[in-house]
């Protein structure tokens, strides 16, 4: 009998050569969810979930890599997480720093923190911040890395920074209304400047946003996964692929 990493093999083959000549995102988010189930499935801690997760991550950004994603987003921790046991979110906002900086030193990806670094503890949120400034001049995928993210927090920060910058210009309440629009407040997201996503991965089995990418995912396409995300292998990347490119986008059109 062949082992199963032969069958995976081919079954990797054939699924990438599927690809072939159909379109790849761009943008891929990504919801890595599961961590902690996967843990209880297989009789490991918590932490030890959430560390398998982490160490999945740079097998993503490299199969992103060879089949040409500009673009990935990362949610790691949302807001509503941060309100769990305080003894989980500190083992996790450890691991999550470590994976960071492990990621940025590489020098492979050009890292973006995205989300309210303020609420997190000073010592993470300034190593988040000096994860990003080593990458700053990487020429390579980029990588948004949402910690303490939340997409209610997000669209609401960005009218803030709107109303604020206008009001530090001195500008009238008339010229701040005629200015609320789609474009400005696209202007003011974490991801300004980035193309929104074309493609949304969610891992687990739970089909639902929780708040990723409110704004930007309007006219993406989700892609819903069984696996856990310390489970999530190539084959299931691919198919994601797959699925993607048999789609006709419409774009709200």
């Amino acid at each position: 009998m062949r082992p199963p990493n032969f069958l995976y093999g081919i079954y990797e083959r054939k699924l990438a050569n599927q690809l072939h000549g159909r379109p790849v995102p761009h943008h891929i988010g990504v919801m890595l969810d599961g961590n902690r189930r996967w843990a209880r499935s297989v009789g490991l801690e918590t932490a030890q979930g959430h560390q398998a997760g982490a160490d999945r991550i740079t097998d993503l950004l490299t199969w992103c890599e060879e089949v040409g994603v500009g673009v990935v987003t990362l949610w790691m921790l949302s807001t509503d997480n941060l309100r769990r046991d305080p003894a989980e979110i500190t083992d996790l906002l450890e691991i999550i720093a470590a994976t960071v900086a492990k990621l940025a030193t590489t020098r492979r990806w050009r890292l973006r923190m995205v989300g309210e670094l303020d609420l997190l503890p000073e010592e993470i949120s300034d190593r988040l911040r000096a994860a990003e400034a080593l990458t700053a001049d990487v020429d390579g995928v980029h990588v948004n890395i949402a910690v303490g993210y939340g997409g209610r927090h997000e669209i609401a920060n960005a009218v803030r920074s709107l109303i604020k910058e206008y009001t530090e210009q001195g500008r009238s309440l008339e010229d701040l209304t005629d200015a609320v629009t789609v474009d400005k407040i696209a202007e003011h997201l974490y991801t300004k400047g980035q193309p929104d996503p074309d493609l949304v991965i969610r891992t687990s089995g739970e089909q639902r946003l929780g708040g990723f990418l409110l704004w930007q995912s309007a006219h993406s396409e989700f892609y819903f996964c069984e696996a856990y995300w310390p489970d999530f292998r190539r084959v299931d990347f691919l198919r994601a692929l797959r699925s993607f490119g048999e789609r006709e986008r419409r774009l709200g059109r």
